[in-house]
C-alpha cells in the first residue's frame, strides 16, 4: 500500500509539472521573436568595417583628434603677430577729449586756446579708424613649449583613437560570434526538441502496448515541454544577439543583418606568453597615450619655469581721426615700440604653479607604471583564458560523439525494456548538454583569442579571428 501511495503521489506530481510547463510554453510562445526573413548576409569582416565607420564611439574619438589638432593650430598662433582693426565713433564735451580730438584731426587753431573754448568746449565728434598690432618676440620659450604640449596632446588623442578602434573591433567580434552561438543554440534546442518528441512517441507506444506505466509517458511529456521552452528561449536569445550585433556596429537594433559564416571549428595561431607581453608593452595604444600625456605634462612644467623669465613684446599702431564718418578733413598718426617685462614679485603664485605641475608630472609617471603592470596582468589573464578555451574545445568535441552513441544505445535498450525512462532521459540530457557545451566552448575560444589580441594591442580588422 505504501508503494502504491508513493506511485500515485509521483504520478500526480508529474501531471502538475506537465500542466505548468505547457501553460508556460503557451504564454512565452505568444511573445516569440524571430529573425527577419529577408536579412542581409553579413560576414565578420563586413561587420567590423561597418562598425569602424558608424560606431558612435569611433565618431567621438575622431572628434577628440580634431579638437586636439585645432589645439595645435591655436598654440602656434601665439608665435605669430596679432593685428587688430577698430572703428570708433565718439562725441562729447569733455575738455581733454575735445582738445585731443582736434589735435589728432589736425584741426586745432589758435582760437581753440581761448579760455572759454578750452574750459567749456562745445560738444565735438570724432571718428577713429585704427590698425594695431602686437608681437611676442620672446617669452622665455613658453609659447614653443605650448606648441609641443599641444602636439603631445594631439598624439595622445590619436593613440586613444587607435585604442577605441581596437575595442570596437573586439565588441563586434564578441557580438558576431555571440550571434553565431545563439543560432547554433537554436539548432541544438530544435534537435533536442525533436529527440524529446521521439522519446515521447516511444513512451506512448510502450504505454499503449501495456509495457510501460503512465508515469513514464508523463515524464517524457514533461521533458518534451521543457525542450520546447528551451527552444523558445533560444530563438528569443538569437533575436537579442542580433540586436546586440547591430548596436555594436552602430546601426539601428532592428537592421536586417544576419551572420552567414558558420561557427566552424578552425585553428588559430597559438603565440607564446612572453611574445604577447612584449607586443603589448610596445603596441598598446593606451600605453602610448600615457607616454604622450607624460611628455605633455613635462612641457607644462617647462611652461611654468618659463614664467620666471623675461618677456619681450613689440607693438605698433596707426590711426586716422576725422570729424565725420567719411574720410577726409582729418589727420592720422602712428606709434610703435618695444616692451620688456619681468615679474619681480607675485606673492609666490608662480612657484606654487611650478610645484603643482611637477606634482602632476609625478602622478602621470606613477600612472604609467601602474598601467604597464596592469597591461602585463591583462595579457596573462587573456592568454590563460584563451589556452583554457582552446583545450575545452577539444574535450567538448570528443564528448559529442560519446554522448550521441550513448543516447543511441540507451534508446535501443529502452525499446527492449532493459532500462527505465529515467536512464533514457539522462542519456538524452547528456547528449543535449554535450552539444551546448561544445558550441559555448567554441564561442569562448574565438572571443578569448580576440581578447588576447586586444590585450596585446594587435587586434585589427585584419586579425585571424576577423578574416577567417
Amino acid at each position: 500500500m505504501q508503494v502504491m501511495s508513493n506511485g500515485l503521489s509521483r504520478l500526480r506530481g508529474l501531471r502538475w509539472m506537465l500542466g505548468m510547463t505547457v501553460i508556460w510554453s503557451l504564454l512565452v510562445g505568444s511573445a516569440l521573436a524571430r529573425a527577419p526573413s529577408e536579412a542581409s548576409p553579413l560576414s565578420v569582416s563586413q561587420a567590423v568595417s561597418i562598425a569602424l565607420e558608424k560606431n558612435p564611439l569611433k565618431k567621438a574619438a575622431l572628434a577628440d583628434t580634431r579638437a586636439t589638432s585645432a589645439g595645435v593650430l591655436e598654440a602656434r598662433s601665439f608665435l605669430m603677430p596679432h593685428i587688430t582693426f577698430s572703428e570708433t565713433a565718439t562725441r562729447g564735451d569733455d575738455p581733454v577729449y575735445v582738445f585731443g580730438s582736434k589735435l589728432r584731426q589736425q584741426r586745432f587753431t589758435t582760437a581753440d586756446f581761448t579760455l572759454n573754448r578750452m574750459n567749456t568746449p562745445l560738444p565735438y565728434g570724432n571718428f577713429t579708424t585704427r590698425f594695431g598690432g602686437t608681437w611676442n618676440l620672446f617669452d622665455s620659450f613658453a609659447s614653443w613649449h605650448g606648441v609641443r604640449r599641444a602636439q603631445d596632446m594631439n598624439a595622445a588623442a590619436t593613440h586613444q583613437l587607435d585604442r577605441t578602434s581596437q575595442e570596437i573591433v573586439f565588441r563586434v567580434v564578441q557580438a558576431y560570434y555571440g550571434a553565431l552561438l545563439a543560432g547554433k543554440q537554436v539548432e541544438v534546442a530544435d534537435r533536442a526538441e525533436k529527440t524529446a518528441k521521439s522519446i515521447m512517441d516511444r513512451s506512448q507506444g510502450r504505454f499503449d502496448s501495456g509495457v510501460a506505466v503512465e508515469s513514464d509517458l508523463l515524464s517524457a511529456k514533461v521533458r518534451l515541454a521543457s525542450r520546447e521552452q528551451e527552444l523558445i528561449r533560444a530563438r528569443n536569445n538569437l533575436a537579442l544577439a542580433l540586436a546586440q550585433l547591430n548596436t555594436a556596429m552602430g546601426v539601428p537594433a532592428d537592421s536586417p543583418y544576419q551572420p552567414v559564416e558558420p561557427a566552424a571549428d578552425r585553428d588559430l595561431p597559438a603565440p607564446a606568453l612572453a611574445e604577447m607581453e612584449q607586443k603589448a608593452l610596445v603596441n598598446r595604444p593606451d600605453l602610448k597615450r600615457i607616454d604622450a600625456q607624460q611628455a605633455a605634462q613635462q612641457q607644462s612644467v617647462s611652461i611654468a619655469k618659463s614664467s620666471f623669465g623675461p618677456r619681450l613684446n613689440a607693438f605698433a599702431g596707426w590711426e586716422m581721426d576725422n570729424p565725420t564718418f567719411v574720410a577726409g578733413g582729418g589727420g592720422n598718426n602712428w606709434l610703435g615700440g618695444v616692451e620688456l617685462q619681468f615679474d619681480i614679485f607675485q606673492g609666490g603664485a608662480k612657484r606654487a604653479a611650478l610645484s603643482r605641475e611637477r606634482a602632476l608630472a609625478d602622478k602621470v609617471a606613477a600612472m604609467k607604471q601602474a598601467a604597464s603592470d596592469g597591461v602585463r596582468l591583462e595579457v596573462r589573464q587573456a592568454y590563460y583564458d584563451q589556452d583554457s578555451s582552446r583545450q575545452q574545445v577539444g574535450v567538448a568535441r570528443a564528448a559529442i560523439a560519446q554522448a550521441k552513441e550513448s543516447l543511441r544505445i540507451n534508446q535501443d535498450r529502452y525499446d527492449g525494456g532493459l532500462i527505465t525512462i529515467t536512464d533514457l532521459l539522462g542519456a538524452e540530457e547528456a547528449a543535449h548538454r554535450s552539444q551546448a557545451d561544445y558550441w559555448s566552448a567554441l564561442y569562448q575560444f574565438y572571443v578569448n583569442y580576440a581578447n588576447l589580441e586586444l590585450a596585446s594591442g594587435t587586434l585589427t580588422s585584419q586579425s585571424p579571428v576577423v578574416t577567417p
